[in-house]
């Protein structure tokens, strides 16, 4: 019988995924493929519950599989293994069933889910289950939407490329600390020495984002024998600048960020002078200090924010650069627009005689939600192409855009991805493609007929 939502799994507060991290002493985490939440949803998907993959199976996180005893002789054999899970953010506690059909290969399922904590959620959301001791469980889902999803990717550093994973917290806790220890015996010593104010203005200045972009894009290339970011001599270009993005360059500027911001709270709760310096006057600083602590964390967030949509725009411009590819970035155009990227010129943008093909408008924004509407105006007679590394987008809103002209360019694991609604969607193409049909098949030989650009063999 179809599981039917349970009316008393009311929503409620979810504890914040720090604290709910802290009370676990290791954490499956699963970013939710479609499969994985449309059950709770649509009435004709037959996966009821959450794909386990084989490692995080067998990984003793789980409780043990014991084979299910069959009445038929010569039956594939079933194992599976039942648990308690308390779920955070609906008041209910349910009975899961992690069941492996043997005769399916490594099929695994994770049954017995509320429907609630499932049914709301955007593409690309994550499953976290925590657990205590040897068999004490609980769970939450985290929305691809909220802060806390990007709060749980910094907390665990996952990747622009995660899956799944099994996370023992102590171990990264010490990971962590291990990591920083220089930097830590750093502060400790200046604040002592009386020396925190010189140690606050090494620290205090970020490099631009144009810098923080460059080096991240040497790191990259330097780890993987490369010379050029040219989109014609790589594979995947578009998950190369998801890579690099999402991955390096984030790196790199949360160790900037976290030494710049973590001296300004010492100074703030410690003070400059270590002789006047008492647990009290910690303890007072914290509380009456904490609108200007709330503003240091709130301008954190927004440097983030701001950061990586610069990011995204930096490495898309040294691409079509490395690929020889003719643009002009942030010209302004009617009612003071201005598009990110317009190929191959303003100047053939604006040529009346020109046709629909000869131009194309680029923009970039690594997460769209309502803003992709602000981009629709730039369309004057040309392709719109709009380039993203956002995973969450509905599928309503994928054919919106459709419907006023604009085409999304994501990278090459996300279109092919099954965590996102990208596959089935024609309006939504790679980045490989964009470079090979898009640009070397169907503009190349238009510009080059107008004597735009040299002759030139696009391999």
């Amino acid at each position: 019988m179809p599981e039917q939502f349970d009316i008393f799994a009311e929503k409620e507060p979810s504890p914040p995924i720090s604290a709910f991290l802290d009370s676990s002493e290791a954490v499956f985490v699963k970013k939710l493929s479609l499969n994985d939440r449309d059950w709770a949803r649509l009435p004709n998907k037959h996966q009821a519950g959450v794909y386990v993959p084989p490692s995080e199976r067998d990984s003793g996180f789980f409780a043990p599989l014991v084979a299910k005893r069959r009445e038929k002789a010569g039956a594939d054999e079933i194992r599976e293994a039942f648990f308690d899970i308390d779920w955070a953010g609906i008041n209910v506690k349910r009975k899961a069933r992690l069941v492996h059909y043997t005769g399916k290969g490594a099929e695994t399922h994770l049954t017995g889910l509320p429907k609630a904590a499932f049914s709301d959620l955007a593409p690309a959301s994550f499953l976290v289950i925590g657990r205590r001791g040897e068999g004490e469980y609980r769970a939450v889902t985290i929305d691809s939407e909220s802060e806390d999803c990007d709060l749980l990717g910094d907390l665990l550093s996952l990747a622009p490329d995660f899956r799944s994973g099994i996370f023992a917290l102590e171990a990264l806790r010490r990971k962590r600390e291990e990591k920083e220890i220089t930097f830590i015996e750093e502060v400790v010593k200046a604040f002592f020495d009386g020396n925190i104010v010189a140690l606050a203005a090494k620290y205090a200045s970020m490099p631009t984002t144009a810098a923080l972009a460059e080096m991240a894009r040497t790191r990259f290339m330097a780890d993987n024998g490369l010379t050029s970011l040219d989109p014609y001599s790589i594979a995947r270009p578009g998950d190369v600048i998801r890579s690099i993005s999402r991955g390096v360059e984030y790196e790199i500027f949360k160790d900037f960020q976290m030494r710049a911001r973590a001296v300004e709270l010492v100074r703030l709760l410690l003070g400059d002078a270590p002789g006047a310096v008492s647990p009290e006057k910690a303890l007072r600083a914290i509380v009456l200090e904490y609108p200007k602590i709330d503003a240091i964390m709130l301008s954190a967030a927004q440097q983030r924010k701001s950061r990586a949509g610069y990011s995204f725009e930096h490495h898309i411009e040294a691409m079509l650069i490395d690929g020889g590819i003719p643009f002009q970035k942030q010209v302004v155009i009617e009612a003071k627009k201005r598009p990110d990227f317009i190929l191959p010129s303003l100047a053939l943008y604006d040529d009346g005689a020109r046709t629909d093909r000869e131009a194309l408008v680029l923009s970039a924004k690594t997460t769209l939600r309502e803003r992709w509407k602000q981009v629709h105006a730039e369309i004057r007679n040309c392709d719109l192409f709009l380039a993203t590394v956002d995973e969450n987008i509905a599928e309503n809103a994928i054919t919106d855009m459709a419907s006023q002209g604009i085409r999304l360019v994501v990278p090459e694991s996300l279109k092919n991805s099954d965590t996102t609604e990208y596959k089935r969607q024609e309006s939504v193409i790679s980045f490989e493609k964009f470079f090979s049909a898009e640009i070397k098949e169907v503009r190349w030989p238009l510009w080059e007929a107008r004597g735009l650009i040299a002759t030139k063999s696009l391999v």
